[in-house]
Parts: structure tokens; sequence; C-alpha cells
């Protein structure tokens, strides 16, 4: 498979005074949030691919370093959330531009993890504005914003140790496009089901019940062999499989496939050794360093891994199903 183009990096001077753990574009691609142990964010305006250095706003709440930041999808309005090790989830939402101290807000302080919260995630919006929460208290949590203007909060036992990643799957139900609904039918509503990482070494998936109005577990993925770092559910479109991939300190990054709600799922080792430029020593299976993110195209099919030897790594699965590295970068 020839190597995807990737265009030159630019590199942007955000002006944290440490080190920087995320940094996420917002839906349109227009508008850059980043995060430091410096305790604060910052968000910037991008035009052409540049953030315009007088756009900066610096946002103060948090009083330990920041990990990771998450846009809300656009129809709920700016918002933003973001999570640190002082055990706090902050939620902020942009002022109008008419105002005359234009900036943003603190709208939400989720206050009900006991140690470092360390991930955070959006639902798709058609789950209405909701946001799990990962932590290094063992526990996860659910925030969702009501129709009467109040956030409700569930939390529950997720990972003994601690949690890592949270990770929502698709609001499309596998197969949908291929199997369309018969005219006349109740449209089926959309399920609410997330995935987790732990420091178990597992990725377990959850699903809401309604009738006992609860998070319940549905299975485990148990694949690594050390502490799992981050998991991501690829979007789909609404073909019938279902894919889930995940980064360990082990130094591997493993895709779990479903072939159809009822299949089990089956797990594929992402292999570095067979990319161009890797070392001949390098060992079938095996990174050269701890992975510590993947994250989805919008599309689905393209996978980025981050690695921590600085290089980011694009894989695509080909025609016979192997999964090839297709570009590599490094920082």
């Amino acid at each position: 498979m020839p190597s995807a183009t990737t265009t030159e990096a630019v590199p942007i001077e955000t002006a944290h005074e440490d080190m920087i753990h995320d940094a996420q574009l917002d839906y349109y691609g227009k508008r850059l949030a980043t995060c430091s142990s410096d305790r604060t964010v910052k968000v910037f305006d991008v035009i052409g691919g540049e953030p315009l250095k007088s756009s900066g706003h610096t946002l103060k709440g948090h009083t330990g370093p920041v990990w990771q930041v998450a846009w809300a999808h656009p129809k709920f309005g700016h918002i933003l959330a973001s999570c640190s090790y002082d055990g706090k989830v902050l939620i902020w939402g942009e002022r109008s531009q008419g105002t005359t101290d234009g900036g943003w807000t603190r709208v939400k302080e989720h206050t009900l993890h006991a140690a470092s919260v360390n991930s955070v995630s959006w639902a798709p919006h058609e789950l209405g504005a909701m946001l799990a929460c990962a932590s290094s208290d063992g526990k996860l949590s659910v925030l969702t914003f009501k129709d009467d203007g109040q956030w409700g909060a569930d939390i529950f036992n997720g990972h003994a140790i601690g949690c890592n990643s949270v990770s929502w799957a698709p609001a499309t139900q596998p197969g949908s496009l291929i199997h369309p609904q018969q005219p006349g039918a109740q449209p089926s509503a959309p399920f609410k089901r997330f995935a987790s990482a732990g420091c178990d070494n597992l990725v377990k998936i959850w699903g809401y019940r309604e009738d006992t109005q609860s998070w319940v577990e549905e299975e485990t993925l148990d694949g690594h062999t050390d502490w799992v770092r981050d998991v991501a559910w690829a979007p789909n479109i609404g073909l019938p499989r279902s894919y889930i991939a995940t980064a360990s300190q082990d130094k591997t990054v493993l895709i779990w496939t479903k072939d159809s709600l009822t299949s089990p799922w089956v797990k594929t080792a992402l292999d570095p050794s067979t990319a161009s430029g890797a070392p001949s020593a390098a060992a079938a299976g095996k990174f050269p360093d701890v992975v510590w993110r993947v994250s989805w195209s919008l599309a689905g099919n393209i996978l980025a891994v981050s690695c921590g030897d600085g290089k980011v790594t694009l894989w695509k699965e080909n025609l016979r199903g192997i999964w090839e590295c297709v570009s590599d970068m490094s920082s």
C-alpha cells in the first residue's frame, strides 16, 4: 500500500509554562484547546491551519496538572470539558460574542471523584449532553445535562487500582446501513454504551439499562499484559463490523473487531516491525516504547498511534484484513 502523504507539521507557540498533555480541535477545526501541567487550559482560534496569536484565552480553575480536554458537539454551544490530577472535572462555556467581557466561564464543577481524573469523553450528540469520566480512584462517572438545566451524575466502580481512559460507542447501530428499518417501524432509540481502559490490564464495555436506570458491565476484553493507557471506539456509518483500538504500557496496540451484534470480540495486534524504517531488531507486535494514545479518523478507517518514542504512526486495514502502517511522523 502506498504511504499516505502528510503536510509539514506546523509548530504552535501556546505559552504554556510546563508540559502539554493534550490538544484537541473542535468539531469544525476552528478552535484548538490545549492543557498542561501548569494547571491551565488554553483556547486558540485557528485560521488556515494556524492559530491566531491574539486569540488565546487562558482558563484557570484547576489546582493540579490538567490531563485532558474534550469539546462538546456544537449543537450544545461552545462547551469544553477538562479533567485534572486535582480530582475535578470542569465544564467551561463561552460567553456570547456581544458581551463586553467575551471569554469563558465555568458552568459546572464535578467533584465526586477522590483521586486524579485521567480522561473525559462526550457521548455522541444523539444521546444528549453526556460526559464520561475515568479516575484513578477506580471509579467511572457519567454526567448528564438534563432538560431542567440541572446536571445528573452516575458514579460506579470501573477498574481495580484505577481507570485511564473512556470512549463512547457510536450512536449508529452496527449494520443499520445494510439492514434499513422497515417502513412504519418505530425508530430504535440510540443505545448508551462506552468502553473504559484500566490499570487491571482490562478493557470493559458498559451499557445503560433503562429499566434499572443504571450502568452495567456487558463485556470484558482481556488481551494486554500491563496497564491499558487508552481506548478508542471507531466511528461507524452503519456497517456491521465494530472496531475498538486499545493502547498499553506493554508496548502493544490491539484492534478488537466484532462482526455482528452476537459475535465475540476478536483481537489483532498491530505489527510495527513491518513498517518502513522500523529497526531490524524490532520485536513483532511490539512498539519501541509505551503506547500512550490511539485515535480514529472521522470516517473510522485510519488509526493514529502515539508512542513514547515521540512518533505518531497512521494505520489502515488493507483488503486482506491486515493492518498496515501508511505513514509515520516524528515530533
